[in-house]
């Protein structure tokens, strides 16, 4: 396996185990390799419940990648009020929304010509 797809699967993994640590909702895969001209391969998008669940399931993302696979967040933002808390991994940027707020950007939408995987069809 290529060395870099081998680090992003890890990676996902990672980002997946950290939201699901804090019951994170919804949880979806968008695959924007088949794209042209997107910024990176990958978006992770879920959401909490509260601002508190939000600001907690990003804290877990960080803090699971680190752990597991050595990489810290090449930025982020959104912590401030913890409707959108974006976590910017390179290849893989993380979303993670409050339900209105995710309900209303609908990243989903807005990349449906995207693949769109459901990470956890149970919740």
């Amino acid at each position: 396996m290529n060395k870099n797809i081998e680090i992003t699967e890890k990676l996902k993994e990672a980002i997946l185990e950290g939201i699901r640590k804090i019951k994170g909702k919804e949880i979806t895969i968008i695959d924007l390799n088949t794209l042209h001209h997107t910024e990176c391969g990958y978006f992770i998008i879920c959401h909490g419940t509260s601002s508190t669940q939000v600001s907690s399931i990003a804290q877990s993302v960080e803090k699971n990648v680190e752990d597991e696979v050595g990489i810290k967040t090449w930025h982020s933002e959104g912590y401030g009020n913890s409707i959108w808390v974006l976590l910017d991994f390179g290849e893989i940027v993380v979303h993670v929304f409050s339900e209105s707020a995710r309900r209303f950007y609908d990243l989903e939408g807005l990349w449906a010509d995207a693949k769109i995987i459901k990470a956890d069809s149970d919740n």
